[in-house]
Protein backbone atom coordinates (compact mmCIF):
# COMPACT_ATOMS: atom_id res chain seq x y z
CA UNK A 1 0.00 0.00 0.00
CA UNK A 2 1.48 3.57 -0.83
CA UNK A 3 -0.13 7.10 0.28
CA UNK A 4 -0.81 9.30 -2.48
CA UNK A 5 -1.12 12.33 -0.59
CA UNK A 6 -2.62 13.84 2.58
CA UNK A 7 -5.32 16.41 2.62
CA UNK A 8 -6.39 18.23 6.00
CA UNK A 9 -9.91 18.60 6.16
CA UNK A 10 -11.47 21.82 7.65
CA UNK A 11 -14.69 21.87 9.10
CA UNK A 12 -16.20 25.89 8.24
CA UNK A 13 -19.92 27.58 8.19
CA UNK A 14 -17.77 30.24 6.15
CA UNK A 15 -16.70 27.97 2.63
CA UNK A 16 -17.04 30.69 0.60
CA UNK A 17 -15.16 32.90 2.36
CA UNK A 18 -12.20 29.85 3.21
CA UNK A 19 -12.29 29.08 -0.80
CA UNK A 20 -11.46 32.88 -0.97
CA UNK A 21 -8.98 33.29 1.18
CA UNK A 22 -6.78 30.03 0.28
CA UNK A 23 -7.48 31.85 -3.48
CA UNK A 24 -5.15 34.58 -2.08
CA UNK A 25 -2.20 32.17 -1.28
CA UNK A 26 -2.48 30.09 -4.62
CA UNK A 27 -4.91 27.75 -4.15
CA UNK A 28 -7.77 26.70 -6.93
CA UNK A 29 -10.70 24.89 -6.77
CA UNK A 30 -10.68 21.74 -7.69
CA UNK A 31 -14.16 19.95 -6.62
CA UNK A 32 -17.02 21.51 -5.29
CA UNK A 33 -20.16 19.22 -4.06
CA UNK A 34 -21.73 21.76 -2.15
CA UNK A 35 -20.81 20.11 1.42
CA UNK A 36 -17.60 20.01 0.61
CA UNK A 37 -15.06 21.97 -1.32
CA UNK A 38 -11.36 20.74 -2.53
CA UNK A 39 -8.64 23.31 -3.26
CA UNK A 40 -5.11 22.23 -4.92
CA UNK A 41 -1.82 23.99 -5.67
CA UNK A 42 -1.55 24.43 -9.64
CA UNK A 43 1.81 23.73 -9.60
CA UNK A 44 1.84 20.91 -7.15
CA UNK A 45 -1.80 19.42 -7.53
CA UNK A 46 -1.31 16.92 -4.71
CA UNK A 47 -0.96 19.79 -2.39
CA UNK A 48 -4.64 20.49 -1.08
CA UNK A 49 -7.35 21.56 1.79
CA UNK A 50 -11.03 20.54 1.86
CA UNK A 51 -13.23 23.10 3.21
CA UNK A 52 -16.42 21.18 4.53
CA UNK A 53 -19.89 22.35 6.32
CA UNK A 54 -19.83 18.58 7.13
CA UNK A 55 -19.33 15.52 6.18
CA UNK A 56 -23.13 14.56 4.22
CA UNK A 57 -22.11 10.54 3.61
CA UNK A 58 -20.82 9.63 6.92
CA UNK A 59 -21.54 9.89 10.69
CA UNK A 60 -18.68 12.81 12.04
CA UNK A 61 -16.53 14.96 9.65
CA UNK A 62 -12.95 13.73 9.36
CA UNK A 63 -9.97 15.48 10.54
CA UNK A 64 -7.96 14.78 7.31
CA UNK A 65 -7.62 12.45 3.94
CA UNK A 66 -5.35 9.81 3.45
CA UNK A 67 -5.63 8.94 -0.47
CA UNK A 68 -4.18 5.19 -0.84
CA UNK A 69 -3.46 3.19 -3.76
CA UNK A 70 -5.19 0.21 -2.06
CA UNK A 71 -7.64 1.11 0.61
CA UNK A 72 -9.19 -2.54 1.13
CA UNK A 73 -5.31 -3.64 2.16
CA UNK A 74 -5.26 -0.28 4.65
CA UNK A 75 -8.77 -1.52 5.73
CA UNK A 76 -7.45 -4.80 6.17
CA UNK A 77 -4.43 -3.48 8.33
CA UNK A 78 -6.46 -0.94 10.52
CA UNK A 79 -9.10 -3.45 10.59
CA UNK A 80 -6.51 -5.90 12.70
CA UNK A 81 -4.91 -3.40 14.78
CA UNK A 82 -6.76 -1.80 17.50
CA UNK A 83 -7.58 1.31 16.08
CA UNK A 84 -11.40 2.06 16.11
CA UNK A 85 -13.33 2.20 12.72
CA UNK A 86 -15.43 4.98 12.85
CA UNK A 87 -17.01 4.38 9.69
CA UNK A 88 -17.18 1.01 7.63
CA UNK A 89 -15.83 0.80 4.53
CA UNK A 90 -17.72 1.72 1.66
CA UNK A 91 -18.16 2.82 -1.92
CA UNK A 92 -19.79 6.54 -2.25
CA UNK A 93 -21.85 8.04 -4.82
CA UNK A 94 -19.19 10.49 -5.71
CA UNK A 95 -16.40 8.21 -6.83
CA UNK A 96 -14.23 6.91 -3.38
CA UNK A 97 -14.27 3.78 -1.70
CA UNK A 98 -13.36 5.05 1.84
CA UNK A 99 -13.17 3.90 5.71
CA UNK A 100 -12.78 6.46 8.83
CA UNK A 101 -10.67 4.87 11.49
CA UNK A 102 -9.94 6.93 14.70
CA UNK A 103 -5.66 7.74 15.27
CA UNK A 104 -4.09 7.07 18.83
CA UNK A 105 -4.77 10.84 19.62
CA UNK A 106 -8.71 11.13 18.73
CA UNK A 107 -8.26 12.31 15.33
CA UNK A 108 -10.53 10.98 12.37
CA UNK A 109 -9.11 9.64 9.57
CA UNK A 110 -10.55 9.53 6.33
CA UNK A 111 -9.03 6.87 4.41
CA UNK A 112 -9.55 6.62 0.63
CA UNK A 113 -9.18 5.54 -2.64
CA UNK A 114 -10.36 6.84 -6.33
CA UNK A 115 -12.73 4.02 -7.85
Amino acid sequence: MTVRRVVPNIRSEAVRESREFYGLLGFEEVMNHGWIVTLASPSRPAAQISVMTGDSTAPVTPDLSVEVDDVDAAYAIVRESSAEIVHPLQDEEWGVRRFFARDPNGRVVNVLSHR
